[in-house]
C-alpha cells in the first residue's frame, strides 16, 4: 500500500480514496496491526453486535480483520478503517474512530449495502457522516455502483442523522427485520443512487428530510 497526502492505494490496483472538504479524517483498508484496536472498538456490548461474531481476543480480531481481507480479494466487500490523521507527530495521529464499509457488491445490478460505526469518543463530530460520504462516492466512482442500500434500528436516531446527511434518502420500513437476544427491531431502510445529488444540509435532492425515529 501506498500513500501521498490525502489518497491511498493499494498494490492490488485499487484507485484512491480521497476525502471530500470537510473534518480532517484518514480512511484505508485495514491492516494485521489493527488487532488490538479492533479488540477495543469491539469490547463493549454496544459495538459487539456490530461485529458480525465474537472478537474478545486478540486472535480473534486478527481473524476479523483476515475476514476484510479475504472478502475485498473476493470482490464482495471493501472495509476501511476511519483514522484521525494528527499533524507533526500529534498523539492522536492515526487514532481509529470507526470503521465504514460497502458490503454484497453486485457488479450485475451495481448495487452494494452500506455499514459503519464509530466509537464512542468520536461520535457527535461528524466522523460517520464525512466518512460515510467519502465512501458512497468512492463506491460510484471507483466500483461503478449505482444504488447503495442501508439500515438502521427505528431507536436508533443517531444513524438515521448520519445517513439523512450524507444523502441517503428514506425508502421504507422492515418489520422486526432484527433480534438482538428476546426482543425484535423494526429497520428503517434508506438508499443512494449515484444519480442523486446531495443536497442543502446534506439530504439527498429531492429526498424526504431525515427524522428522528421512534423509539
Amino acid at each position: 500500500m501506498t500513500t501521498t497526502g490525502r489518497a491511498t492505494t493499494e498494490t492490488d490496483g485499487t484507485a484512491p480514496l480521497v476525502l471530500p472538504q470537510g473534518p480532517g479524517l484518514r480512511l484505508r483498508y485495514w491492516e494485521p496491526s489493527d488487532a488490538p484496536a479492533v479488540l477495543g472498538a469491539f469490547a463493549t456490548p454496544e459495538m459487539a453486535r456490530q461485529s458480525g461474531r465474537p472478537v474478545t481476543t486478540l486472535a480473534e480480531a486478527a481473524t476479523w480483520i483476515t475476514d476484510r481481507r479475504a472478502a475485498r480479494e473476493a470482490g464482495r466487500e471493501h472495509s476501511f478503517a476511519v483514522l484521525s490523521p494528527g499533524t507533526g507527530g500529534h498523539p492522536d495521529e492515526g487514532r481509529l474512530l470507526g470503521n465504514v464499509t460497502v458490503g454484497a457488491v453486485d457488479p450485475v445490478h451495481q448495487t452494494g449495502w452500506i455499514s459503519y460505526w464509530t466509537l464512542a469518543s468520536a461520535r457527535g463530530r461528524g466522523v460517520a457522516t464525512t466518512a460515510l460520504r467519502a465512501l458512497a462516492d468512492w463506491s460510484f466512482t471507483e466500483l461503478s455502483l449505482f444504488r447503495l442500500e442501508l439500515g438502521h434500528r427505528t431507536n436508533n436516531p443517531a444513524s438515521c442523522t448520519v445517513a439523512h446527511r450524507a444523502g441517503f434518502a428514506v425508502e421504507g420500513l422492515e418489520r422486526a427485520r432484527l433480534r438482538y437476544g428476546d426482543q425484535r427491531y423494526d429497520v428503517e431502510r434508506h438508499a443512494r443512487l449515484a444519480t442523486d445529488g446531495v443536497g442543502e444540509g446534506g439530504g439527498a435532492a429531492g429526498g424526504r428530510a431525515g427524522r428522528a425515529p421512534a423509539h
